[in-house]
């Protein structure tokens, strides 16, 4: 029997020929990942064990990004028990405020993940680094705390879906769109512990960033991960830019897939998931003339904090001005990105538009800092989860949609097809 993208590279990981699904492995990690909430927990239980020196300090990556910079006390203390950490093991991949970016934009943007690599981080969006041939998954802090001491962690070999992704996207169809269509089609437990494998011939037109944003909320279908198979537009990317030794995977011709979806790209439309799961997918059409009216615009987060993410805001947002009584907050997702923007002069039209630009942070997406939602307010937002009280209060309420849709929206002042504004 065949092995799938996702089962190659545990099986390698593992030292083992083949490996199959619901085997049990213990695989050597490339890199472990913590943020600011989820590292001081792993740093308690590595304290707790006696233990006296990480695995390897090249790979292990800390990055403040949730709450940084710090939004109170308790996360100053937080951050301050990482930075101690981060200096007494001489941790080479630790990234604070004026360096940082949101972890799943900066891992990627310094190279310190590519094609073929094991990856687990203490946050769920940690499988987004599968857009570049990865195998990247989240888990908690104890399994953090494990691989940073070891080098290795356990794993359920995943089964897997398999998703061709076939013709030239739509106007105005990112990856996002995709995510979203696919998320209301399978449900958020449509992929539950098994592999999103992204085929076809629609993927030459889907950018890094695109990809980027699809593997980043495979999580939002429940699955374990989601990966990319690497070609021209991979190798592009990760050149001259991978720390690593990048190696290719690809999926056997007889492996095995659970279920099998075909999705036409230049079929589908600008796409929000309502309140209060990401499976609650609705075009814009299927909205019509129907006004959603909003209170807040965020884009940014690790899913759509990308340059092509806010120059496709900035594309809407050029010579026009956000509805009165609609705060619209762009969040660039690293240092770089932001430099980029802003030396492209996209803070000019986000600013004369009536915008704010935040420094890189997590923020308003788990309802941390930078754009807390009081009671029955709505937001849209490029972020990757709209739970009850995902954003603010338990009685607001989050629309996710794409960088477009959400700049159209915060423009109207209510969610709006972004060809119509």
């Amino acid at each position: 029997m065949g092995m799938t993208m996702s089962q190659k590279i545990l099986a390698a990981h593992a030292g083992l020929e083949s490996v199959k699904a619901g085997q049990l492995i213990e695989a050597k990690l490339d890199m472990v990942l913590g943020n600011d909430i989820t590292s001081p927990v792993a740093i308690n239980v590595f304290n707790d064990g006696n233990a006296t020196a990480v695995f390897d300090n090249t790979k292990i990556a800390m990055v403040m990004d949730h709450f940084a910079p710090n939004k109170d006390i308790k996360a100053a203390e937080q951050c301050l028990q990482v930075r101690k950490f981060a200096d007494k093991y001489d941790i080479k991949n630790f990234y604070d405020v004026g360096q940082m970016g949101i972890e799943h934009a900066l891992l990627p943007e310094k190279g310190l993940v590519g094609p073929g690599s094991l990856c687990i981080g203490a946050d769920s969006h940690t499988c987004t680094y599968g857009a570049l041939g990865a195998f990247s998954t989240g888990v908690g802090s104890t399994d953090m705390a494990a691989g940073m001491i070891s080098g290795k962690a356990w794993f359920k070999v995943p089964s897997a879906i398999k998703f061709n992704l076939i013709n030239k996207p739509a106007p105005f169809i990112s990856g996002k769109d995709i995510i979203l269509h696919i998320i209301g089609k399978i449900g958020v437990d449509g992929a539950l512990y098994r592999s999103m494998e992204f085929f076809g011939d629609g993927l030459q037109y889907l950018s890094i960033d695109d990809r980027l944003c699809i593997a980043n909320m495979a999580i939002e279908a429940g699955a374990k991960n989601g990966i990319f198979p690497v070609d021209d537009i991979t190798r592009a990317y990760t050149k001259g830019r991978f720390q690593g030794e990048a190696v290719e995977y690809t999926a056997d011709p007889d492996a095995e897939y659970d279920e099998e979806y075909t999705i036409d790209l230049s079929q589908l439309r600008p796409t929000v998931a309502f309140p209060h799961l990401p499976e609650n997918a609705r075009t814009v059409d299927e909205i019509g003339a129907t006004e959603v009216k909003i209170d807040q615009a965020v884009i940014g987060s690790c899913t759509n904090g990308r340059i092509s993410d806010l120059r496709a805001a900035a594309d809407v947002l050029r010579g026009k001005k956000i509805a009165k009584g609609v705060r619209c907050i762009i969040i660039p997702s690293t240092q770089a990105v932001y430099l980029q923007a802003m030396h492209e002069g996209l803070f000019d039209i986000f600013i004369e538009a009536g915008a704010v630009v935040s420094t890189p942070t997590c923020g308003p997406c788990l309802g941390g800092h930078m754009g807390i939602l009081a009671k029955g307010e709505r937001a849209i937002s490029t972020t990757n989860r709209n739970f009850v009280g995902r954003m603010g209060h338990v009685e607001s309420e989050v629309y996710l949609a794409s960088p477009a849709v959400a700049a159209a929206s915060a423009v109207t002042g209510y969610i709006t097809d972004p060809a119509k504004v």
